[in-house]
């Protein structure tokens, strides 16, 4: 093996520069997918029987389906009947915002359930809109006590990200990839981008500790 390693030493750096465009995906797909995730959450918890539908809908469509199957066809279906053409980060990052959307939806609404209702009718006998209630007393309340969640939910779509591969973006598995078919060698990149992986993972993880001490009780 460590031949092997010997052999493709020259073409880690190419392997590493794949962690990039992985971070791209996945940072952009929680941001998007969070402020979706956000706006379905309202939603489904509004007085609206059709906007709770909707929201119930659109979360079973894209937690019922697979994510490889929403890129294929954001990638692949909607220019054929559309006629206009996506690229592979434009796909990508769309079916992960979209996927992401759903589950974050799922992660905040049951955080703004964990809160005390009773302080919601405090806060309205007081005079506060309901506008202010949620975003002053329920949300922030609200999304500390997912954070746990909403970090799960980001390295789920940081390691889903490597669906991208598939439609030829140069993400850190397609360049591991492409190094073990050049070499014939496949253990050895697929240990460099596994190690990758998990190293991002751990980032990520001891982030969301050191934010969720910092935010208050």
């Amino acid at each position: 093996m460590l031949d092997g390693f010997r052999q493709i030493y020259d073409e880690i750096p190419y392997i590493l520069s794949g962690v990039g465009v992985t971070l791209a995906y996945a940072v952009i797909g929680v941001i998007f997918g969070f402020f979706g995730g956000t706006i379905l959450a309202t939603v489904k918890v509004s007085n609206n029987r059709f906007l709770r539908l909707f929201g119930a809908f659109y979360t079973s469509i894209f937690r019922g389906t697979p994510l490889l199957l929403q890129l294929f066809i954001i990638y692949f279906a909607i220019p054929q009947v559309l006629g206009v053409c996506i690229s592979a980060f434009a796909a990508g990052i769309i079916a992960f915002s979209l996927n992401s959307s759903a589950y974050v939806s799922e992660i905040i609404r049951a955080g703004i359930k964990s809160v005390d209702h009773g302080q919601y009718e405090v806060a309205k006998v007081l005079g506060c809109s309901k506008l202010q209630i949620m975003r002053d007393i329920i949300f922030p309340q609200a999304i500390r006590n997912v954070l746990p969640s909403l970090v799960n939910e980001m390295i789920d779509l940081l390691k889903e990200s490597a669906l991208v591969s598939v439609i030829g973006e140069a993400d850190l598995l397609r360049r591991a990839h492409i190094v073990a078919s050049e070499h014939y060698l496949y253990l050895e990149p697929l240990l460099v981008a596994g190690l990758c992986y998990y190293a991002l993972v751990l980032v990520l993880s001891a982030l969301a500790k050191f934010i969720e001490k910092k935010l208050p009780c």
